[in-house]
């Protein structure tokens, strides 16, 4: 007796692991989300993706299914077992009500470490060395007159909001260019992992960083970790660059504090509303934006789709998945 494969959704693209993704059809059926919005794709569950066991998401798709919360799971079938997301941060999914219906959830933890904390070292150097600025005056004709004079990042205090992988990276990047490096987490590392970095507690990390780098994950417990009250614990001229998500930060305090002084320079990769950028934020020349870009290297993003068909294909063939959520540690 033939049996039936079990049945894999993709929901968005796979741009370089083709390869990979069509070698997983020896153990899946797979298929593609062509359903046009949240409510196509909850009709679409109970027709042609009702037997469904696992899917691969992508960031863009919440375009399609919006957020992986309580009143979307309860629509899916009760084959459903796995949520694959390719990214590291997944604040696109509600990791509680997932739990409770016994669906595990991977994310793709240590694939975008480096290229994450490279961009995290390209936005502190450049807000440290008022680039921006200078950039900005360079196009208007002035070459370099009145551009203030910037600083250099040698034996200033890097002060690390959110210690894990990019952290970690981070870390020794900024140690090459003569940066001590501080940091804070809800629980302190192992020596090993630390490897030098001073444990603080949040406010000491305020109070004494010259650089802040914000490099903790988005959930109901951090949204808006850096707010009014925080940017007044700050150092006068401190330096702020986010890499993690944008809602960690209340940005229109953000812009507040640049405008008071209290924050020199900033460089920026997420936004609290992305694409949508707070037009404080776009007309200060004191302001590194870029799109979003941390991740978007070939070589990361062909690292992190091929670790999304690994938890995929080892989910189907073991029951468990290979980086699974600190959440549901404990589950597998």
């Amino acid at each position: 007796m033939t049996m039936t494969k079990p049945h894999i959704l993709l929901l968005g693209e796979v741009h370089h692991a083709n390869s990979e993704w069509e070698a997983l059809s020896d153990v899946a059926t797979l298929s593609f989300c062509d359903s046009a919005n949240r409510d196509e794709f909850i009709k679409d569950l109970k027709g042609k993706y009702s037997d469904i066991v696992a899917v691969y998401r992508t960031f863009a798709s919440v375009a399609i299914t919006g957020r992986f919360d309580a009143e979307l799971l309860k629509e899916f079938p009760s084959t459903f077992k796995y949520i694959c997301h390719n990214g590291a941060g997944y604040d696109q999914i509600d990791v509680a009500p997932c739990t409770d219906r016994g669906v595990h959830i991977s994310n793709c933890p240590s694939t975008v470490d480096d290229a994450t904390a490279d961009v995290n070292m390209f936005l502190i150097l450049g807000a440290l060395r008022n680039f921006n600025g200078a950039m900005v005056n360079l196009r208007k004709g002035n070459w370099n007159a009145g551009v203030p004079l910037s600083n250099d990042p040698d034996g200033k205090v890097l002060g690390i909001l959110g210690m894990g992988g990019i952290g970690r990276a981070l870390k020794k990047r900024a140690e090459a260019f003569g940066m001590s490096v501080q940091y804070y987490n809800r629980n302190e590392l192992s020596p090993e992992l630390a490897a030098g970095a001073k444990y603080v507690s949040f406010d000491e990390l305020l109070a004494t960083s010259d650089v802040l780098s914000l490099n903790l994950p988005l959930n109901a417990n951090t949204r808006h970790t850096i707010n009014k009250e925080a940017f007044e614990k700050m150092k006068d001229g401190i330096i702020i660059v986010n890499t993690a998500r944008g809602a960690v930060m209340d940005e229109a305090a953000l812009v507040d504090a640049l405008e008071s002084g209290k924050v020199k320079n900033v460089g920026l990769d997420v936004f609290e509303a992305e694409p949508k950028i707070h037009p404080g934020l776009m007309s200060n020349e004191k302001v590194i934006l870029l799109p979003h870009m941390g991740t978007l290297t070939y070589e990361t993003q062909k690292k992190m789709e091929v670790q999304v068909i690994d938890n995929i294909r080892t989910a189907l063939t073991t029951g468990k998945l290979n980086t699974i959520v600190p959440e549901q540690a404990g589950l597998q």
